[in-house]
């Protein structure tokens, strides 16, 4: 299985930026309508302009553009640095939701928004001394 996961993004030029400096990537596509970063072997980000998905969808579902601002979807990320993507994300304009903490499931983890309203979230396991 390969896995897409597609964030809507109201400027895909700013966008493919800001996730160009997180995520420390180029990304693999980058046409107008869709850029893809290859997060992992069969894991792709792509970030698709609301114009395209409107194209694509018609009016059968409300417009992407009305809930600007609102989280639609979280992007969780298991990395060796997560304080690093963290400050990077901050750095290109995302907002601060939490501080790298150690979370309940064993994650040490911190969380933001990026410019379209997306939560993302940088983790890494914590070992256990149990």
């Amino acid at each position: 299985m390969k896995a897409h996961l597609i964030f809507y993004v109201s400027n895909q030029t700013l966008s493919t930026i800001f996730y160009s400096q997180v995520l420390n990537l180029r990304p693999e596509l980058d046409v107008p309508g869709m850029t893809e970063f290859r997060l992992c072997d069969n894991t792709i980000l792509g970030l698709m302009p609301t114009a395209g998905i409107k194209r694509l969808i018609g009016d059968r579902l409300p417009d992407p553009d009305d809930a600007q601002g609102i989280p639609r979807a979280e992007l969780y990320l298991v990395v060796d640095n997560p304080k690093s993507y963290h400050e990077r994300a901050l750095i290109n304009g995302a907002k601060e939701l939490s501080q790298l903490s150690l979370r309940d499931w064993g994650h040490e983890a911190a969380y933001s928004l990026d410019p379209d309203g997306h939560v993302l979230a940088f983790a890494r396991e914590v070992k256990s001394n149990h």
